[in-house]
Parts: C-alpha cells; sequence; structure tokens
C-alpha cells in the first residue's frame, strides 16, 4: 500500500470539495482523510494501490463543480498505516 498527502488550493471551501473527495476515495477503496485548513485550502491524506492513488489525484485536479482548483501540491509523506481504515472528514 502507498499513500500521498497534498493540498489543493484555490475555491475550494465552500463547494462540497470534501464531501466530494470522500465520494472519490471510497469509489477506489481508498483510505485516509480530509480536512479544511484555516487558510483556505484543502488537506488529504490517501492510501491504497498505486493506480488508484493516481486516478483520485487526477481527479483532485478539476474537483467538483463550482470548485476553482489553482494548484494540487505534495506535501511531507504520511504512513498508510497511520490513516483511518475508512476514508472521513476531520477537524
Amino acid at each position: 500500500m502507498e499513500s500521498i498527502h497534498i493540498e489543493i488550493r484555490g475555491r475550494v471551501q465552500g463547494v462540497g470539495f470534501r464531501w466530494f473527495v470522500v465520494e472519490k476515495a471510497e469509489e477506489l477503496s481508498l483510505a485516509g482523510w480530509v480536512r479544511n485548513t484555516s487558510h483556505g485550502s484543502v488537506e488529504i491524506a490517501a492510501a491504497g494501490q498505486r493506480d488508484a492513488l493516481e486516478r483520485f489525484e487526477a481527479a483532485m485536479k478539476p474537483g467538483p463543480r463550482g470548485a476553482r482548483v489553482e494548484e494540487v501540491r505534495r506535501l511531507a509523506a504520511i504512513t498508510p498505516d497511520s490513516l483511518p481504515a475508512r476514508f472521513e472528514i476531520v477537524r
């Protein structure tokens, strides 16, 4: 199992982005979490099979309807074992 830790910047809060992330993660059988940050971005940590993670990250670039993604930025790695088994929204 592999993991990604990313930050999504742009108009990504108040547009259902976290729910979009959870839906895509569940479709791809990924573990992890998503949360809004205090500076207006969305942070995501996800773990699963490499091809599923690649499809997941690609889906973040357009985001849900109403979002305007300006940047998808990689963050420091998170170990897959530290992530919740069921993908969830955290605060």
